[in-house]
């Protein structure tokens, strides 16, 4: 049987565990596998090393919204355009920004 994607990213991350792009790969495996939690988990770790991985925030925020857990969405997307900020990446923050203002205040996309 040919190894997946997924397999793929597997083993190159017993390779080099700490490799962040890998990480985040594995973690969008995780969320199209069905496995959401585990990779929004995986998102939200990466969110919090240091320095904080920026896209994850983003990344993160979009599953939540998908799994209705909006204010969680929230909560990640006004600390990743905090991160954004510090890192100099303002597209990455004018992104989030855009995402959270779709978001409304009600907790219900409008």
């Amino acid at each position: 049987m040919a190894a997946t994607r997924r397999d793929k990213i597997e083993a190159m991350l017993r390779d080099d565990p700490g490799d962040i792009f890998l990480r985040y790969s594995l973690a969008l495996e995780m969320e199209a596998a069905g496995e959401w939690q585990a990779g929004v988990d995986m998102l939200e770790e990466l969110a919090r090393g240091t320095p904080p991985y920026v896209p994850a925030f983003h990344m993160a925020a979009r599953h939540l919204v998908a799994h209705d857990r909006v204010d969680d969405a929230r909560r990640a997307l006004r600390e990743g355009i905090e991160a954004a900020r510090a890192q100099g990446e303002s597209h990455a923050a004018g992104e989030m920004a855009e995402l959270l203002m779709s978001l409304g205040e009600s907790g219900e996309e409008q």
